[in-house]
């Protein structure tokens, strides 16, 4: 007899931000939600004006929210959270992505009661939003980065009349705007009209030669198009100094983060050691960490066996002489012959030694204990090992 299914015990979902409130941004007004236990009227219609927008902090403070939601419209949004975060309020920022497939919200009161419930429950995500000084240093780079493009701007204007008068100047400087470009382009609109005066300015890491600028500067300058290029000169020019402006904020900016960067608490970890350093093995003729050792001596003359066995090649880094023989070790054997079946490794004559052949290599580059080093590479290799 076939068992019937048990039925699943269901669980109410639990708020995880009870005291959330939510607001759907407008050109001209605001509507804002808050929880319907928490007042008679729970969405309200606000203006964008900044009284109105306190007036609105105020009301949330009152029916106790503490969390406020709000999609990022534009930037109609910017006005609303800086204000609600001074006021103390944990603002969240959502894709209106997120909350935009949903049946039966037609209007901007349902939107706004929609995106609080959304939030009551921890369904939306907010989006990321820099703090402090953080927030300063964001909008103001992304200000210059506008002064920039409006200055290029300015500079294919430049470059459309001296076109027009036949100044082939973009053919013989790799950017008008650089050293040589803008003395030339000066020059001219202060009057200068001597094709052999102008290529003087040319700066001495410009790659074309005097004649060949000479060459180039040769053309019809008329009224109207020495006007535009003296006008699109001046906002190029204008726009330069603004973008100087913005880069003092952003210096100024980024001295206030250093001076309340977090310093490290407490001791540093012990510094790493490279496999080297761990095996115990320094480079011959490198400088010793005691600066008053000086560089060691030549390595043929250190001792075979015994105490100072391998001496000066306890702390540094790897040389090249000792980096080819472990290369030959790891390649040594059955190992060597799969690596040069799959075509890793071509045939190299030193590769094919013997490992009683490699083994004054091996002392001569490692300094290790040569009797057992010794042992390791005359020891037959079978096929498991």
């Amino acid at each position: 007899m076939a068992r019937g299914k048990t039925a699943r015990k269901t669980r109410a979902l639990a708020p995880i931000h009870p005291d959330a409130g939510a607001i759907d941004i407008g050109a001209t007004m605001h509507m804002a939600a808050v929880p319907p236990d928490r007042d008679p009227d729970p969405v309200r219609a606000f203006a964008t004006f900044t009284g109105d927008l306190h007036r609105l902090a105020g009301w949330f403070a009152r029916c106790g929210v503490k969390t406020v939601a709000m999609e990022s419209t534009g930037v109609s949004w910017i006005p609303v959270y800086e204000i609600l975060e001074q006021q103390g309020f944990e603002v969240v920022l959502v894709n209106a992505r997120d909350a935009k497939h949903v049946p039966g919200r037609k209007t901007d009161v349902s939107d706004a009661q929609w995106l609080r419930r959304l939030h009551e429950y921890g369904l939306v995500r907010g989006s990321f939003r820099p703090t402090g000084d953080l927030a300063a240093l964001r909008a103001f780079l992304r200000h210059r980065e506008r002064l920039l493009d409006y200055a290029a701007a300015h500079v294919q204007h430049m470059q459309k009349a001296l076109t027009q008068m036949n100044l082939q100047l973009h053919h013989v400087v790799t950017d008008i705007t650089g050293a040589t470009g803008m003395r030339i382009i000066r020059a001219i609109v202060a009057g200068e009209r001597d094709p052999a005066v102008l290529a003087s300015y040319r700066d001495r890491r410009c790659r074309a030669s005097e004649e060949t600028i000479g060459a180039a500067l040769v053309g019809n300058h008329r009224e109207e198009h020495v006007f535009a290029l003296a006008q699109a000169l001046d906002l190029y020019d204008v726009y330069q100094d603004k973008v100087a402006a913005c880069d003092a904020r952003i210096d100024a900016v980024l001295k206030r983060l250093r001076a309340l960067a977090n310093k490290p608490v407490g001791t540093l970890p012990p510094p790493r050691h490279t496999a080297a350093e761990r095996f115990g093995v320094r480079c011959p003729g490198s400088a010793s960490r005691d600066p008053g050792r000086g560089p060691d001596p030549d390595p043929r003359t250190w001792p075979e066996s015994g105490p100072e066995a391998g001496r000066g090649m306890r702390d540094g880094p790897l040389c090249l002489a000792q980096c080819k023989t472990r290369h030959v070790l790891a390649l040594f054997g059955t190992q060597q012959q799969d690596f040069r079946r799959t075509g890793s490794v071509v045939a190299d004559p030193p590769l094919q030694q013997s490992g009683r052949s490699l083994a004054p290599a091996c002392r001569y580059s490692l300094g290790w204990n040569t009797d057992r080093l010794g042992r390791l590479l005359s020891a037959p290799r079978g096929p498991d090992r």
